[in-house]
């Protein structure tokens, strides 16, 4: 299975928020990309988003199956769309090339069995926006996948700088956003009952917790906490107050009133800030937070 040094043309299906950072990613490592999107004015709009590089905008799937060394798919997340098109890919690339998909919570299981010629090249690398930014990148295989193109996807994500861990057992929505997940539906359900504002949730995170496991993650946050005793300590002395609060979580519904609440919330929050602006702000402390983080030896 092509994997690391081997990776020379990257190939990229679909050219939204995902796929433009996939591209990039791959321009930035000194890779050749060949992309696709049937999406009217894709190539322009990809060619606009991107430094210069060695890219070149194929004319269909098979174009980009047969020459990639390595192929990330971004397309619409849905099963019946994934299906087609990786048939296509696996009609098209040789034997040992990965084919991967960016899907967000899609089990591989779902799609693999479309692939008729090698569907043990065929897993799911589910980054986190914008990927050539944030090194996360979820790794799952499906029924079908083979332990070698498993570690040959954490090989080649390692070798383009991502730090990937690998999800042993297919779930609905991986792992990061079944975390994300719950503490979104919690959050909603503060809001729900007029217990704290949007805002202060954001508030409350970005400017507490969130900060805290930005650099080592909720485990072991949770373990210094605790002194000497570590972990351990906290577990014994916390543990019983903290499953209380699991009893008393909350279970929202989605409703319109909802929805309007937090939307409108988020538009009182931001106060006229524009996307773009914040998006890139972000992006540039993201940066400034991996160096630091590389610095002392915390990414």
């Amino acid at each position: 299975m092509r994997s690391g040094e081997n990776v020379r043309t990257l190939g990229v299906v679909g050219t939204g928020a995902i796929g433009v950072s996939w591209v990039v990613l791959g321009l930035e490592h000194g890779l050749d990309v060949v992309a696709w999107d049937p999406a009217e004015g894709a190539e322009e709009r990809l060619r606009a988003q991107i430094p210069e590089g060695s890219l070149r905008f194929a004319e269909g799937l098979e174009e980009v199956g047969r020459d990639a060394d390595l192929v990330l798919e971004s397309g619409p997340e849905r099963l019946e769309v994934k299906r087609e098109i990786f048939a296509a890919l696996d009609a098209a690339a040789a034997p040992d090339v990965l084919l991967t998909s960016s899907s967000s919570g899609l089990m591989p299981s779902t799609f693999q069995d479309a692939c008729t010629h090698h569907s043990e090249r065929v897993l799911v690398a589910h980054p986190f926006n914008p990927p050539h930014l944030v090194p996360l990148v979820e790794v799952v295989g499906g029924s079908a996948t083979s332990a070698e193109a498993v570690d040959a996807a954490l090989e080649t994500l390692r070798h383009l700088g991502k730090r990937p861990i690998h999800i042993r057992r297919e779930v609905p929505g991986h792992v990061a956003n079944r975390l994300q997940a719950a503490l979104w539906r919690e959050a909603y359900h503060l809001v729900d009952q007029g217990i704290v504002s949007v805002a202060d949730i954001d508030t409350a995170i970005a400017d507490g917790p969130g900060l805290r496991w930005s650099l080592l993650g909720p485990f072991a946050t949770q373990h210094l906490s605790g002194g000497p005793g570590g972990l351990g300590h906290v577990l014994e002395h916390l543990g019983p107050p903290m499953v209380e609060w699991w009893d008393d979580l909350g279970h929202p519904k989605l409703t319109a009133g909802l929805v309007e609440k937090l939307v409108d919330g988020v538009d009182e929050e931001l106060d006229g800030t524009s996307a773009e602006d914040l998006v890139a702000r972000r992006d540039q402390a993201l940066r400034r937070l991996l160096e630091i983080k590389t610095d002392l030896g915390l990414g």
